[in-house]
């Protein structure tokens, strides 16, 4: 596990784009890089399903290579998720007991051994994952001992190993846009809600990190709210 990558040289990259506002740094950063990159979606049923659309459009603004990846039928094999079941979103802060309901189980693991299997069958080096420090205390799978573990069983898999990088893993949501900000990127082409709604709703947890972190950075949101 890495927190920085210490190679310059040019490689290939899969990155995991939901659409969001970090995997959307994060993709940025990797073309900043200068990475041959190939960005990877995965619609699992999600009810904030817009994302995929944003991503898209995103990615056919950048010119990168984009998979949008139907798994939705791992619903029949995992539920109790308010983010894919008839169960409302909540409200509040990641930090209230209710937003464990947000948690999809297993979904990260699934979702990083797919984008591995990508990056093997196109000789990538590495899979970009976007976990913050933001996300630890509510999902297990954005911890770093998480993400050590499957960056340690992803570099043995396979005959060619690949490493799971994961830029922004112990920086917050606020540090993740001041980069952006610093890259200059437009974050009104980003979807954080977790209700897939015309406008974002503003009150669940997606949408007040995300708020939080315009308002510690002194800017405003550039996307509208209901």
């Amino acid at each position: 596990m890495k927190t920085k990558s210490k190679t310059v040289m040019t490689q290939k990259v899969v990155v995991i784009y939901s659409g969001g506002m970090d995997s959307f740094t994060v993709l940025n950063k990797a073309l900043q890089q200068g990475h041959d990159v190939y960005a990877l979606s995965f619609d699992y049923g999600q009810r904030h399903v817009k994302e995929l659309k944003v991503a898209a459009n995103v990615c056919e603004k950048l010119n990168v290579p984009h998979k949008i990846v139907d798994i939705s039928a791992i619903n029949q094999l995992i539920g109790g998720s308010s983010l894919t079941d008839d169960i409302e979103v909540p409200e509040g802060h990641y930090e209230a007991e209710n937003m464990k309901s947000t948690i999809v189980p297993n979904r990260n693991m699934i979702l990083l051994s797919l984008a591995v299997g990508y990056a093997v069958s196109l000789k990538a080096s590495q899979v970009y994952y976007g976990a913050h420090s933001g996300d630890h205390a509510i999902y297990p799978d954005c911890r770093p001992e998480f993400v050590q573990k499957m960056d340690d069983v992803c570099r043995i898999a396979n005959y060619d190993a690949v490493e799971i990088f994961s830029p922004y893993l112990n920086n917050t949501k606020i540090d993740i846009l001041t980069d952006g900000i610093k890259m200059g990127l437009d974050y009104s082409q980003t979807w954080t809600c977790y209700n897939g709604r015309e406008k974002a709703c503003g009150k669940c947890g997606a949408c007040q990190e995300r708020l939080e972190a315009f308002t510690l950075n002194n800017i405003t949101d550039p996307i509208e709210y209901e």
